[in-house]
């Protein structure tokens, strides 16, 4: 399913943005996350909408609070 609705964009958006301003790759976030690799890239490029458990696992690893992942 390839969901690429505004509110799913600007996550990713964010995703990136975060993840690259902590000097971190996918990889690691991924890992960080006990997530697949490839899954956290279509995450990160607006590709797939994850759970709200999958999304507090992100924001977690990235050190942010939900306010700051979500866009609303």
């Amino acid at each position: 399913m390839k969901d690429t609705d505004a509110t799913t964009t600007k996550i990713a958006k964010r995703l990136r943005a975060v993840r690259v301003e902590r000097s971190l790759t996918q990889v690691q976030v991924a890992e960080k996350a006990d997530l697949n690799t490839n899954y956290y890239a279509k995450i990160e490029r607006g590709e797939i909408r994850p759970s709200i458990a999958t999304y507090e696992k992100l924001a977690k690893v990235l050190k942010i609070t939900s306010s700051e992942l979500f866009p609303f």
